[in-house]
């Protein structure tokens, strides 16, 4: 089982979607549309050993909130990540009890080599 966090406007998603190609055991999933549960960002930052590798200070609101002047928590990650699905550093991708976080090129070839197993 994977599954595939990301959202359906972003265009990187869309271009890490297309290079990653169709796997029909690949659920993706609009966190838009469908939010992150509390109970699957617990499981997402247990993969990721914490909530801050989960949170994207690329965010617009992560300036306009005045966040890049503060020192957050875990727990100030978790409920921002809860509260604004724009925070979600994208896409997050489980395959398995792996995670991969991100659009870095090398995190979209390991994503793409796990689903291939």
């Amino acid at each position: 089982m994977a599954i595939m966090y990301q959202l359906s406007n972003c265009k990187t998603c869309q271009r890490i979607r297309s290079e990653i190609g169709e796997y029909p055991e690949l659920e993706v999933v609009n966190i838009k549309e469908d939010p992150l549960t509390p109970a699957q960002v617990d499981h997402l930052a247990e993969l990721a050993g914490g909530y801050e590798p989960l949170f994207s200070r690329r965010a617009m609101k992560y300036r306009s909130m005045g966040l890049a002047d503060q020192s957050l928590t875990e727990a100030a990650y978790r409920r921002l990540l809860l509260e604004e699905y724009t925070f979600l550093k994208r896409p997050v991708t489980v395959v398995g009890d792996r995670i991969f976080i991100g659009s870095a090129k090398k995190n979209v070839a390991a994503t793409k080599a796990a689903l291939d197993e």
